[in-house]
């Protein structure tokens, strides 16, 4: 069962959860409890979608096997571009987990190729007809990701919210140019914060609900628990890739190094750990919107800084919506604790939760920021020492595990989570590697590939000369109006 942050007694089943995406209460749906009950010995051998049967079965009891294979068989197809959908590679002071293989060359691909299907699925099991509408914040990669997977899906609407300023133009475009009947995209005069805002206020706001007639809102971010859980799978996937090649025995620990603003994609290693997989330390990696950084390291969680536009775009985040659920699982389920820490963040910009949950938080975490320069030369340093071509977000993580590393002494196995290709963010990458200025991201990708021979992803070389389809901008204050407009829309239709 999985029960809200904001009031334990909102209980619901998994189907329920992944329709609903967050809850009416405005809190996130999170699982009731957690049993060590994965044994990464039982997953030796297994490819990627065996791996995630196994994870989306003990995390979606609702579903049935034969459902969950079904959803699986779907997502986890020709679409990616590597047979193993997650490859793992070796570089010199670790590994990197290549999880950008999907359509949109982006981590978000591996959640959001299934996510239509459990949601297609839910509706099933409930005997719906009503449209299901999702509303999604992005920072840059989630919403390409999540108009590409509910393109055209039946009983579904899309609408993505982007910041006009701090998305890469690669990313701008690709969600410009998205197709489908069922899609919508619109950019915000804001950052990121403002958008997301936007779309938890969706479900509480009047306006909006009185707006509401066959239709059902969702979300596609990692406030919806159908994202979060089959990110689970790809840490127990590397984790057996390591053991097929003999670097560790089986329960040996190893570290992961998540690049995350929005704090999902760690969560998920969290509860991966929770599930049974022998991870030491989740190592937080964050740009130099270090919020989450501070937090782990202090206990406090403040947003009284200077919100950074960097060329890490995806993390340029300072409310981290999935905190709260950490904030939850910690506490033991305890919502009036984690109502009067949502509050606090609300009215007075911080928090700070006591010394033991902190300690208890220190056990699995650790954090650490990476300014542009580092992250600069930490491009610069793999590709003239390595030939090993990363991103910008990757980079972060990359100079994280380093300085863990110096900190710490720890010599277990680290596996970097490579979030993105490297020619979603061509210009700066290329002005990593070569000091080459080149402002028009399309020449610059074509130069990069010169310069590095490392093949352009097909949904990025071809995007170029693709129509823009969607040119909409906003007020961020005009938000709960634009999407009670568009709800009375997709009713009528």
């Amino acid at each position: 069962m999985y029960i809200s942050s904001r009031n334990k007694s909102n209980k619901v089943k998994s189907h329920e959860a992944i329709i609903q995406g967050l809850a009416t209460d405005g809190g996130l749906f999170t699982p009731e409890s957690i049993k060590a009950c994965i044994n990464p010995a039982d997953l030796i051998g297994l490819s990627y979608q065996e791996i995630a049967e196994k994870v989306l079965c003990t995390m979606l009891e609702d579903y049935g096997e034969e459902e969950i294979k079904d959803c699986i068989k779907n997502a986890y197809d020709d679409k990616f571009n590597h047979p193993e959908i997650v490859p793992l590679r070796q570089i010199k002071d670790g590994y990197l987990m290549d999880l950008w293989y999907g359509p949109t060359s982006a981590f978000k691909d591996i959640a959001l190729t299934i996510l239509p299907h459990l949601l297609t699925k839910a509706y099933e099991k409930e005997n719906r007809n009503d449209i299901v509408s999702i509303l999604t914040a992005t920072s840059g990669d989630t919403g390409k990701a999540a108009l590409s997977g509910f393109a055209d899906v039946p009983h579904t609407a899309i609408t993505v919210f982007f910041p006009e300023i701090g998305v890469s133009p690669i990313q701008k475009k690709q969600m410009q140019t998205s197709i489908g009947d069922n899609v919508e995209v619109i950019a915000v005069k804001g950052n990121f914060d403002d958008c997301q805002r936007m779309v938890k206020e969706a479900v509480s706001s009047k306006e909006v609900l009185d707006s509401l007639h066959n239709v059902t809102i969702s979300s596609a971010n990692s406030i919806n628990v159908g994202r979060l859980v089959p990110q689970i799978v790809y840490y127990f996937s590397s984790y057996s890739k390591l053991v097929e090649k003999n670097v560790i025995q089986c329960g040996d620990l190893i570290n992961f190094v998540v690049p995350t603003g929005n704090f999902g994609d760690i969560l998920a290693g969290y509860l991966a750990k929770l599930l049974g997989l022998p991870v030491n330390k989740l190592i937080c990696a964050s740009n130099a919107n270090n919020v989450l950084t501070d937090f782990i390291r202090t206990g406090t969680y403040s947003l009284k800084r200077e919100f950074k536009t960097t060329m890490s775009p995806s993390m340029d985040i300072l409310i981290s919506s999935n905190l709260e659920r950490l904030l939850f699982m910690l506490s033991g389920n305890d919502d009036a604790f984690v109502n009067e820490m949502m509050r606090k963040l609300k009215e007075e910009k911080e928090y700070t939760i006591p010394a033991e949950m902190l300690s208890k938080l220190q056990e699995s975490f650790s954090a650490y920021w990476t300014s542009e320069e580092d992250c600069a030369d930490t491009i610069r340093k793999l590709f003239n020492e390595e030939h090993e071509l990363i991103d910008t977000h990757t980079a972060v993580a990359l100079a994280a595990m380093n300085a863990y590393k110096k900190d710490t002494g720890d010599t277990a196995p680290c596996i970097v989570l490579s979030t993105a290709s490297a020619y979603k963010f061509s210009h700066d990458v290329l002005q990593c590697i070569t000091d080459e200025d080149i402002p028009d991201d399309f020449e610059a990708m074509e130069q990069l590939h010169t310069v590095t021979g490392v093949e352009i992803p097909k949904n990025l070389s071809g995007l170029k000369d693709m129509p823009v389809r969607f040119t909409r901008s906003i007020e961020k204050e005009d938000g709960m109006h634009v999407i009670a407009q568009r709800m009375r829309e997709l009713g009528h239709d």
